[in-house]
């Protein structure tokens, strides 16, 4: 695995293309713009998709965007990183809704850094001691998982189920994500995330195949491979422990990310 920042250094092109649309965005703001790798490297998108370079333009966070992050209805609602990162995104054409889960998590990280600096606090468990100890880490240091699948033009993957049954599957943005229905959620996923079946892309198609075709060991095999060949970033990092050694410990960031 590869760090994040290793990509985006190199890529001088897209770097460059970065500094063009800096320069003709100055009277909007004072601070310069950054160019983020996306963990999926763009192959989740379609070949039209600004995003299928593999990059993402965000202007850096200022005071001014911490309104975003202390407003009520938006913590209400859990959505306040969310629109944090709609106000941050510089590409043209871009939703935040058509963004991957995977690929807003770099996104993120990479606003923290520009924001509050490269270290951030963590409690890690020490596993010699069971002891909770405060570490900090390097965010800059976190790694992208690999992910090795190759799209079509869609930015759709392929899966054989059998000799007689081949699909083209996608993961889910947040907008698909919406529409998952919590008491149907095996049969609503598999909707959303396939979207042909032997080439054929008819909604009707797919679900009479997910109701009376598609068998449970399969659907589990094919709900598996997705999370394993998931794009995302490393949450493992190594930290000291009490006796000088170093352990790997795994950390989730909150709507906390934010504070210092």
């Amino acid at each position: 695995m590869s760090k994040a920042t290793d990509r985006l250094s190199n890529n001088q092109q897209l770097i460059n293309l970065a500094k063009d649309h800096y320069d003709q965005k100055k009277h909007k703001s004072l601070l310069p713009p950054t160019l983020v790798p996306l963990s999926s490297k763009g192959l989740v998108y379609a070949k039209d998709n600004p995003l299928r370079e593999g990059f993402i333009e965000m202007r850096t966070m200022t005071a001014y965007d911490e309104d975003i992050l202390t407003n009520a209805t938006y913590i209400k609602r859990n959505i306040a990183l969310e629109k944090l990162l709609e106000s941050l995104i510089i590409t043209p054409g871009i939703s935040i809704d058509d963004i991957y889960p995977f690929d807003q998590e770099i996104m993120l990280i990479s606003a923290r850094i520009s924001a509050y600096g490269n270290e951030y606090p963590v409690i890690a468990v020490d596993p010699k001691s069971g002891k909770q100890l405060d570490r900090k880490i390097e965010l800059s240091n976190l790694k992208l998982q690999e992910f090795n699948l190759i799209p079509d033009d869609n930015g759709e993957f392929e899966y054989i189920i059998s000799d007689d049954i081949k699909i083209k599957f996608g993961f889910l943005t947040p907008k698909q994500s919406k529409n998952i229905d919590d008491d149907h959620y095996i049969s609503t996923f598999l909707q959303q995330t396939i979207h042909e079946i032997n080439g054929v892309r008819d909604t009707d198609r797919i679900a009479d195949f997910i109701k009376y075709e598609f068998l449970p060991k399969d659907s589990k095999k094919f709900r598996t491979y997705i999370i394993d060949n998931m794009p995302g970033v490393d949450y493992s990092v190594e930290v000291e422990g009490e006796d000088g050694s170093t352990f790997i410990t795994r950390f989730q960031y909150g709507s906390d990310f934010f504070r210092v």
